[in-house]
């Protein structure tokens, strides 16, 4: 099966930049509602993936926070707990599924290491449920 079915392109993704600061990090997450989100660098690279859990405990580290503040630090200096880990978009279906166990998308790059979109765990999910009522 290819994941291309499954892929939610770059242009319908939210992302950052890694050179965003935090405050325009916080305001994209805010208007998406999404608790996480991937990072990747001016040159299209996927680089990791921004929680708001990171960016709680950065608030924590910092001791106050204000968003005039927030303005200058990029989010490519906080400290990130850990990254969703991607899939190369010609990985087969059984290694998306691995990979989705432990996050909620999984970001695709192509051969040169760029991003070219997610696939969320919901249309994994719903990939295995159908595969398993073609059993049944």
């Amino acid at each position: 099966m290819n994941i291309l079915f499954y892929l939610v392109p770059k242009s319908s993704v939210a992302y950052l930049y890694d050179d965003y600061s935090l405050r325009q990090a916080l305001e994209k997450m805010e208007y998406h509602k999404y608790s996480s989100v991937p990072i990747i660098n001016r040159a299209g690279t996927y680089v990791g993936t921004l929680t708001e859990g990171d960016v709680l405990w950065e608030v924590c580290r910092q001791g106050s926070f204000d968003f005039h503040s927030a303005e200058d630090i990029p989010i490519r200096r906080l400290r990130r707990r850990r990254d969703n880990q991607p899939v190369n978009v010609n990985c087969n279906i059984e290694d998306l599924v691995m990979t989705s166990l432990n996050q909620n998308f999984v970001p695709v790059i192509d051969d040169n290491g760029i991003f070219i979109g997610i696939v969320t765990r919901k249309s994994i999910i719903d990939y295995c449920y159908n595969q398993y009522k073609k059993l049944v």
